[in-house]
């Protein structure tokens, strides 16, 4: 089965950077979409970021926008968010998700496989 195990997430202060790993492995899918999902406190779980695996085309929520970027390492079979000028309200569990299929087909109801997730919290 496919395993995606996240890292990179800790505490920052308003303004900072962090940078989310995700490393994924049996991702055998002909087509494959990685997602960035964030579930924060008394909140649903809402998609962050969506790159599409052999293309790299991406595409952002608009509250991250110009903010974050999602990239990918095929070498090292990990994707990446990159999470620059950090608000409080980003505070979260960030959660990695692969999803057979081109990137318009991942949605919270439709990821196939999801990470373990990881803490993000920023301090105004």
């Amino acid at each position: 089965q496919v395993q995606l195990v996240e890292s990179g997430g800790g505490l920052v202060q308003a303004g900072g950077s962090l940078r989310l790993s995700c490393a994924a492995s049996r991702l055998t899918f002909r087509t494959v979409s990685m997602g960035w999902f964030r579930q924060a406190p008394g909140k649903e779980r809402e998609l962050v970021a969506r790159l599409s695996w052999i293309g790299g085309s991406t595409d952002y929520a608009d509250s991250v926008k110009g903010r974050f970027i999602i990239s990918r390492d095929n070498a090292k079979n990990t994707v990446y968010l990159q999470m620059n000028a950090l608000k409080p309200e980003d505070t979260a569990v960030y959660y990695c998700a692969a999803k057979r299929g081109g990137i318009a087909t991942m949605a919270i109801d439709t990821v196939d496989y999801w990470g373990q997730g990881t803490q993000v919290t920023v301090s105004s």
